[in-house]
Formats: structure tokens, sequence, C-alpha cells
């Protein structure tokens, strides 16, 4: 598919069904984190999900190739996705999916300051500024206000803040560095490959390494393998091939609703002000941050130079 300069019908809903897909899946690394601890747990999917992959290549025929230019950013993008879900699964042992949600999904505001440096057409604008401002008050609320319950700490709140850098991260080194010339297959690759031994050999640091393992965390694991990693992040990988950055980064306000109402759901977790109120403000940022401007002098220029396209 060719690239596209704004989100389409197909791209809006591909992106809805994924952010759906990214909130259970902070359900299900709750749920798992019960049976095998959470950076051993990353480990054991970022490796399982190697395999899916070449599996996935090799039923395609694609071959497993690299191009010239791209192995230090092969490197860089696998250790920090390493350090980006070491984050989020420590930050989800530690705290509500709530909580954490609210926080991770802040990605955005770290995305747009860092397009802000990276991107020369992706600057920061008066309107950007404004929902940079609200969704970091967000932030901000959600890791001041503390939770009566005693479901969050601080720890897991950093852990949370910590995660949704790096995915910024990686988000821009799929986008602005070599490996945006690489297919998403193989963008995958270097990500799970240099990060499944960078977590499993971090994993003993953090505890023993095996809970109280029951089916349903076996099946939590499968799930993270062959749906979240191997399938959905590929697809979104394609769908930030094809579709702005930041037009594919404003759908990640939908997640972080959708995953409060999933913690709720599902987990009987609390809905309350110290939630609603950031949820609101990151929201309302993220939505600001990804406002399409329309180019008005643009057009001005345009038709006065006789209407050259």
């Amino acid at each position: 598919m060719e690239r596209k300069s704004r989100i389409d019908a197909f791209g809006a809903v591909s992106l809805s069904g994924f952010a759906l897909l990214l909130a259970f899946n902070q359900v299900v690394i709750k749920v798992t984190n019960g049976g095998l601890q959470p950076v051993f747990f990353a480990g054991l999917r970022s490796a399982g999900a190697v395999l899916c992959i070449l599996a996935w290549l090799k039923w395609r025929g694609i071959p497993l190739r690299f191009q010239a230019g791209t192995l230090l950013a092969g490197l860089i993008t696998g250790a920090v996705f390493a350090l980006e879900f070491l984050c989020l699964f420590v930050a989800l042992d530690l705290t509500t999916v709530g909580r954490t949600a609210v926080i991770f999904y802040s990605m955005p505001v770290w995305l747009a300051l860092i397009a802000h440096v990276v991107l020369p057409d992706d600057r920061i604008t008066p309107v950007k500024a404004a929902g940079l401002a609200a969704a970091v008050a967000g932030v901000a609320w959600a890791m001041l206000g503390r939770d009566p319950s005693g479901h969050g700490s601080v720890m897991g709140d950093l852990a949370a803040l910590g995660a949704a850098v790096g995915w910024a991260v990686t988000a821009m080194m799929a986008k602005a560095s070599p490996l945006r010339r690489e297919r998403p297959e193989i963008q995958l690759i270097w990500q799970v490959a240099v990060s499944a031994p960078i977590l499993l050999i971090a994993a003993p640091f953090f505890g023993p390494l095996v809970r109280d393992l029951q089916w349903i965390h076996i099946a939590g694991l499968a799930f993270q393998i062959v749906v979240v990693v191997s399938a959905g992040f590929i697809f979104w990988l394609w769908l930030l091939s094809i579709y702005p950055a930041s037009g594919v980064a404003s759908f990640s306000f939908l997640s972080p609703v959708l995953s409060v109402l999933l913690g709720w759901a599902l987990l009987g977790e609390k809905v309350g002000p110290g939630i609603v109120g950031p949820l609101v403000l990151v929201a309302v940022g993220i939505v600001l941050i990804n406002r399409q401007v329309p180019q008005k002098v643009r057009s001005t220029r345009s038709s006065s130079a006789g209407g050259r396209m």
C-alpha cells in the first residue's frame, strides 16, 4: 500500500482495533505477572516472538535480509525495546492497569518532543504546546495523586513513565533512522531478537523467575507472543510505515480510556477522580498534539504562483 498523508477510514478502524488490543494487553500482563516474574515474562515473550516471526517470514517467502547501514540502529532499537517492556511489565506488577495506562499512553507527548528536534517538518506549534501542557499536567496529577487503597506506587509510576519514553524512542527510530528502509517484520526482528537476551539476563536480578504458575498464565504468555507481539506489532509498524507518525500516535488516546474501563470491568479496579482527571487531561493533550492544522498560508501561496502543484 502506498504512503498516505492523512488517516483514512481503513487506518481509523485499524488503529482503533489496535488500541483495544493494547488495552486488553495490559490486563493480560497484569494477570500473567501472577505466575511469571515480570522481566522473565518479558524476555520469554521476546524469545517466543523471534520464533513466530521467523516462521511467518518462511511461510510468506520473505528473505531474512538486513539493509546495509542498519546494524547500529537495530541494536539501539532492540536495547530501547528491552528497557521499554522491562519498565512496562514491572509497572503493571507494582500498580494498577488504570494508573499505568494513563502514564504509559502519554507516549505521543514524548514523541512530539523528540520529533520537534529530529524532524524539521514536525515542529511544536502553539496548539501542540497546549496539548503538551495538558498531557504533562495529567501525568503529573496521576503520579502525585496517591491511591488511598494502596494499589499505586511511586516506583510503578516511574516505570510506566520510562516505558512511555521508550515507546516514543522506538517509534521515532522506526520512522527516522535507517531502519525505516526495512520491512515491518525485519524491524520487529531487531526489536525482539536484541531484547530477548537482555531481558533474560536481567531477569534473575528482579527475584524468582516463576511464581504461582497456572494454566491461565501460560495462556497469557502464548497470547502475548502470538497475538500481541508477532501479529499486533507487525501490523502497527506496517501502519506506521504508511500513515504519518503523528496521525498513528493520535489514536493512542483511545488505549488509556479502554485500559481504565477494562481494568474496572475485568479486574475490579476502582475508578475515581485521581484516575479520571488525569485521563481526561492526557486524552485532550494527545488530541491537541495531533490536531491537523489547515495549511491556509500554503494554499494562498500556491494560488498566487499560478496554481502550480
